[in-house]
């Protein structure tokens, strides 16, 4: 059998191996660098001997850079500036300041916990100052946490990435050539980092303005120009002063995704698949390519080193970056518990490894050594234990509070209110001015704006807002607000009142939106009632005896429209309630009940309406059914609750 039929089964395999592992973890919800790893060296020449990388040759070190240029460059694709301008300050300490830290701490613990001289200690810290979003980005896939936090981390993994193989590649000229002056050290980085991001940022900018202008393309060649573009300028940054190039790819992605160019949602899909391939393919090969043994022989120094770099050294970074931010000890512990190694580490490790014995320094070997085994540590322990972390610190996005409601009217401002007495914040979005003193007199807060610009749905804080609320008099508006809000925010709950004809078809409701109340609700109908003082506010709990019975008497009584459910209580949190959702034991739902009895006591004295309170109606399930007809006869109320003002 000739080496290039060997070859050839080499990759062929590392393909189905990094496939499967990540179908699997995908079944199992689990990060996909756990099976990636194993798969590796389990395949690797330390357990089953199937693959062997060293049969690759240089052509290792080409497939390493060319992939971890698209890694980073979708990195930087993904980013979102207005959301990196709310952590700007503790992004740029992390990246600054944070690198300092990792480096001089992950340093001290490798020379004296792992008794590496002082140079191969710093050399090892270098290569584990990132994160990277090869491991973050699937882990906040499935570890849905706050806003403010998966952005965080996200910029760091990404931004930091490029840094650190410079500074990696600094730290090593330095202890190759050991007479460097300090100043030529640092001269060397900022270089580096100059003429990469310059590259990135001027190819990113011409590729997106041919994007933009050309229209002979068709959609698949464009995306195919966008990774020809990515590694043009990841070479020409190389050919002009080595490892600039990692830098140029994040630049370049940052810049095109900011541009607006056109079929952004096809680009980034495609982007995505190449990038989960590079990661498949590089993880497995790196991995089979560790030595099982080198990693015993660290032995407890070496383990002790990489506990020491998780819960000492990265705690000190978070608490010194993020010091003066409007994060809480929450966030911020999350954050310290965060921050697993991952492709950029293992492949630059491999690459100096090489490069060392090469050379004739020692040592190459154990850095490698040591730092998958950091990257295997990390990754086990705060990868599998994220969800239950981010559960128990109460920073998951579901358990974000307040809404935005777009549309202002006498039910939006019935909501509004419900949430601001629960002590949630509220803002309500309006093109229409007359309705500034109708929000005051409830003392909320209104923009009167469209809600299909950007920035007035950051000013209303959608940002950091669990709940969005479209329902305004056209289902046509709430569909395309809607689904602006769940692109460019991504609250957990979107919920929308859809044209009516169009209610029972799914093929055209945006992903991740929920029609709002019930399936057929008419705002006019209920907006009038409440107008003319015609309805009840009331509230019941869910009780697990009385399940099916309460459920099924409200679900009658929704349907002959005596009924709207408006809002649940679960777990001191409101929610709007959506046709989609479902009643759960100890819920306590707020509805409106339609009841002409209180426009005839109004008609018959003159009076002003009164203001609707929450009033403990007799239990739903108990109501009379002459109450489905909208007779006149309605239950007695009885005590307000504590949302009565």
């Amino acid at each position: 059998m000739d080496s290039t039929f060997d070859i050839t089964l080499q990759i062929i395999l590392t393909v189905i191996a990094g496939v499967s592992a990540q179908v699997i973890a995908e079944f199992l919800r689990l990060p996909g660098i756990v099976f990636l790893l194993l798969f590796g060296i389990l395949l690797g020449p330390s357990a089953l001997g199937w693959l062997r990388p060293s049969l690759l040759g240089n052509g290792l070190e080409v497939m390493v850079s060319l992939l971890v240029a698209i890694i980073l460059f979708e990195g930087g694709f993904s980013l979102e500036l207005k959301d990196l301008g709310r952590v700007s300050t503790s992004l740029r300490n992390l990246v600054t300041i944070g690198t300092l830290v990792t480096l001089l701490g992950g340093g001290m613990a490798a020379h004296w916990l792992s008794e590496f001289p002082w140079g191969i200690a710093f050399l090892y810290a270098s290569l584990v100052v990132v994160t990277g979003p090869t491991v973050i980005t699937p882990l906040l896939r499935q570890v849905k946490v706050d806003r403010q936090v998966a952005t965080l981390l996200e910029g760091e993994g990404v931004l930091i990435d490029p840094v650190g193989a410079i500074l990696a590649v600094v730290v090593l000229d330095t202890l190759l050539n050991s007479g460097a002056e300090p100043l030529s050290v640092v001269t060397g980085l900022l270089l580096r980092l100059g003429v990469g991001a310059a590259i990135g940022i001027i190819g990113g900018l011409v590729l997106s303005v041919f994007l933009k202008w050309e229209v002979f393309l068709s959609e698949d060649v464009k995306a195919l120009t966008v990774l020809a573009g990515l590694w043009g300028l990841y070479g020409l940054a190389q050919t002009i002063r080595s490892e600039s190039g990692l830098m140029a790819a994040v630049a370049a992605g940052i810049v095109l995704r900011a541009s607006d160019i056109p079929e952004e949602r096809l680009l980034k899909r495609f982007k995505g698949q190449l990038t989960i391939l590079a990661v498949s393919v590089l993880f497995i090969l790196l991995s089979a390519d560790l030595s099982l043994p080198g990693v015993i022989a660290l032995g407890w120094g070496g383990v002790l080193t990489v506990l020491c770099l998780m819960f000492i050294v990265r705690p000190i970074n978070i608490g010194l970056c993020t010091w003066q931010s409007d994060l809480n000890w929450r966030q911020k512990a999350f954050l310290a518990w965060i921050a697993p190694r991952g492709i950029v580490s293992a492949s630059v490790a491999s690459l100096f490894s090489i490069l060392l014995t090469q050379r004739g320094v020692s040592g190459g070997d154990a850095i490698k050594a040591l730092v998958f085994l950091t990257i295997i540590l990390t990754i086990v322990v705060q990868g599998l234990t994220a969800g239950p972390i981010a559960n128990f610190l109460q920073i998951t996005s579901k358990q974000a509070t307040g809404v935005v409601i777009v549309g202002c009217n006498p039910l939006s401002l019935l909501i509004g209110r419900l949430y601001s007495e629960q002590g949630e914040a509220v803002a309500l979005i309006d093109t229409n001015p007359e309705f500034a003193q109708q929000a005051e007199a409830e003392n909320l807060r209104l923009f009167v704006s469209s809600a299909l610009e950007t920035d007035v749905l950051e000013e209303a804080g959608l940002f950091y807002t669990g709940s969005f609320l479209a329902i305004t008099a056209n289902g046509e508006v709430n569909r395309v607000v809607a689904q602006k809000a769940t692109e460019e925010f991504r609250p957990p709950r979107v919920v929308a009142v859809f044209p009516r004809e169009k209610q029972v078809t799914t093929d055209k409701k945006p992903l991740n939106i929920e029609q709002a109340f019930h399936s057929q609700v008419s705002l006019k109908s209920w907006n009038q009632y409440l107008m003319d003082g015609a309805v009840k506010l009331g509230e019941t709990v869910i009780q697990a005896e009385k399940l099916e019975l309460q459920k099924a008497h409200i679900q009658s009584l929704v349907d002959a429209g005596s009924l709207l459910p408006l809002v649940v209580n679960r777990n001191s949190m409101l929610q709007v309630v959506s046709a989609e959702s479902s009643l759960q034991v100890g819920d306590r739902l707020i509805y409106l009940l339609h009841d002409p009895k209180p426009k005839l006591l109004k008609a018959l004295s003159g009076s002003g309406k009164p203001r609707l309170v929450v009033e403990k109606l007799s239990e739903v399930e108990n109501l009379p059914a002459e109450m489905s007809s909208n007779s006149d006869d309605s239950s007695e109320s009885a005590s307000e609750t504590v949302l009565n003002r």
